[in-house]
């Protein structure tokens, strides 16, 4: 396939900038790293791909981008010779999400297909006018919800389909970040729902294969009295029910001492599976005390660094083979109508039909 273009947050002042979490910002501190930013990690897949070629790399921050393009052997673009050059076939938008909606409608009216990551827009209505334009333009669009590419959720996905554990009864999916992030982050994330539980949301809908009719939301601030006045909450329990019956929890947490907690757990009408914890090696001590083992990896970028290679494999491939890549847009904005009909739930106190 043609070249890819990364628009990465690469700017010190990058609201979606990862945080490092071994220690806690001060309240309005922004702490990017920079090696390790999802801009930097799809510029480094893309450039691995032995299928696709880095082109080039747009930042509002230009040496900050000639650094990334340079380790690649890429080059500095703007918005606009990207979207004008007909070699380039496709862009990945890794920005802030205030960008996204527009970065992905002028993409698509340029004629290229779009990589976005998540979420579309924090506004449903905004999205779906994004994904309006992007029909329109007839351009391939997929959306970054990562995990469904981890190889350990996806043989768990797998063995489903193949009816091993017979019908889907209770869904429980465990996410819970190692600390929170910054107060500064919290305040334009657009809360737990639309920013951390979204990907949950997703999971729900592709493991359930059906749609949640119905939507039920309790949450607390019991981790930092500043995110309540932020206006979020900081720990929550979302219950989805769907036609069928089949519930689905799921537990959002920004806090886990332990490390960076995401498992899964289905129990069907002839047996149950469950995808654990990645730990940071196999190896356990046995004493006469008991046996200590290591803690989960310490964040998103090491537990889903195989995911975020093997999405970027599936969007180029998808392209190459001329399908469309998946998860799409409208994948997206379902997503994000769960993500809304939680808060609805929360504020309201009560479920939310669907």
């Amino acid at each position: 396939m043609g070249p890819i273009v990364v628009i990465p947050p690469t700017s010190p002042n990058a609201l979606s900038s990862v945080w490092d979490n071994s220690r806690r910002p001060d309240d309005d501190q922004l702490l990017p790293v920079r090696r390790r930013r999802i801009g930097a990690v799809h510029a480094e897949n893309i450039a691995r791909h032995p299928g696709a070629r880095l082109r080039a790399i747009v930042d509002v921050d230009p040496a900050a981008a000639e650094r990334l393009a340079s380790r690649h052997g890429s080059e500095v673009g703007t918005q606009a010779s990207v979207l004008a050059a007909r070699s380039i076939q496709a862009v990945v938008i890794a920005s802030s999400t205030s960008t996204h909606a527009d970065l992905v409608e002028a993409a698509a009216r340029a004629g290229k297909a779009v990589f976005c990551e998540k979420p579309l827009d924090l506004d449903r209505r905004r999205a779906a006018a994004c994904l309006a334009v992007v029909a329109e333009c007839g351009v391939p669009l997929m959306v970054g919800f990562n995990r469904r590419f981890d190889p350990h959720f996806a043989r768990l996905e797998r063995q489903l389909r193949d009816g091993r554990i017979g019908r889907i009864e209770l869904l429980s999916i465990t996410s819970r970040d190692p600390s929170p992030p910054p107060l500064a982050y919290v305040r334009v994330s657009g809360g737990l729902f639309r920013d951390m539980m979204i990907h949950d949301f997703d999971m729900a809908r592709w493991l359930l294969d059906e749609e949640p009719v119905e939507v039920f939301a309790a949450a607390s601030v019991l981790i930092d009295p500043a995110i309540g006045v932020a206006g979020d909450v900081d720990t929550s329990v979302v219950t989805l029910r769907t036609g069928s019956g089949a519930l689905c929890q799921i537990s959002n947490s920004r806090r886990a001492a332990y490390g960076y907690d995401q498992r899964i757990e289905i129990l069907g009408s002839k047996g149950a599976l469950r995808a654990d914890n990645v730990a940071l090696s196999t190896v356990a001590f046995a004493g006469a005390d008991g046996i200590i083992s290591d803690k989960p990896l310490p964040f998103f970028l090491e537990r889903f660094a195989e995911a975020y290679r093997l999405e970027l494999d599936h969007f180029i491939d998808a392209l190459t083979r001329g399908t469309p890549p998946l998860p799409g847009g409208s994948d997206g904005v379902k997503a994000l109508a769960l993500a809304d009909a939680a808060l609805q739930s929360l504020q309201t106190r009560r479920a939310i039909a669907l």
